[in-house]
């Protein structure tokens, strides 16, 4: 891992911003075990959408600087998923007019075309780093990063999924498969930054698997109390 065309301190800023985005984006996930734990069932409280709106941003420019390719590619289309939730709960709660959510999601549907521009840049430097590297290096390099895409992919489904079950029931709503996908694509993905050594997204990622298991906890115990004879 190598910032480029910048001095100490400059260094030490993008790794200070960077751990402050990994703070922000994945303590939601704690925000949510918390409200979970108090309603007895698994949740999503609105602030987590607000933290992943934030701690997204925050990370993609940490990964563009970085030249992470996966750190990138993960935090490149979210966005439009995460306002799209704010804009359902607004709707809700009756404080999202129609021009706010237009505007809300142009912003978002803007900012993730020049993220994938970017996370295409990445990549391209990527290939034309590992065309340098001896045969056998460039064959493993590339098979941890497949394994990170293939987490990577699991990631994005999840959000897919949920979006697509927001958008069916118009409300934001949390489907069970969502923290299955999660448990599998965090542990695939904390391989791959383990092996390239990008220990801030590393430690993001393993640290909410527990709260993911605990989730699938709080589900099964829902359904069991629902299921049981009355």
């Amino acid at each position: 891992m190598s910032i480029v065309d910048f001095d100490g301190a400059s260094v030490m800023l993008w790794h200070l911003l960077g751990a402050v985005g990994t703070a922000i984006f994945y303590s939601r996930f704690w925000v949510q075990w918390i409200a979970s734990e108090r309603q007895g069932e698994s949740t999503i409280p609105p602030i987590f959408w607000y933290l992943s709106c934030i701690g997204t941003l925050t990370l993609l420019a940490y990964a563009i600087v970085i030249r992470s390719p996966l750190g990138a590619l993960s935090q490149c289309f979210n966005i439009v998923v995460y306002t799209r939730n704010i804009i359902f709960i607004g709707r809700k709660s009756g404080r999202m007019t129609p021009v706010a959510a237009v505007l809300l999601q142009g912003a978002a549907a803007a900012i993730a075309v020049v993220a994938i521009l970017f996370v295409v840049f990445i990549w391209r430097q990527e290939l034309t780093h590992n065309q340098t590297l001896a045969p056998e290096v460039a064959r493993e390099t590339w098979g941890w990063l497949a394994l990170g895409v293939a987490g990577q992919a699991l990631f994005a489904g999840r959000f897919l999924i949920q979006w697509i079950a927001s958008e069916r029931r118009g409300e934001s709503t949390v489907p069970p498969i969502f923290w299955y996908l999660s448990v599998i694509a965090s542990g695939l993905q904390a391989a791959c930054f383990l092996q390239r050594g990008e220990w801030l997204f590393l430690a993001g990622t393993a640290l909410t698997l527990l709260i993911y298991l605990r989730n699938i906890m709080l589900l099964n115990s829902t359904l069991s109390k629902e299921s049981a004879p009355t």
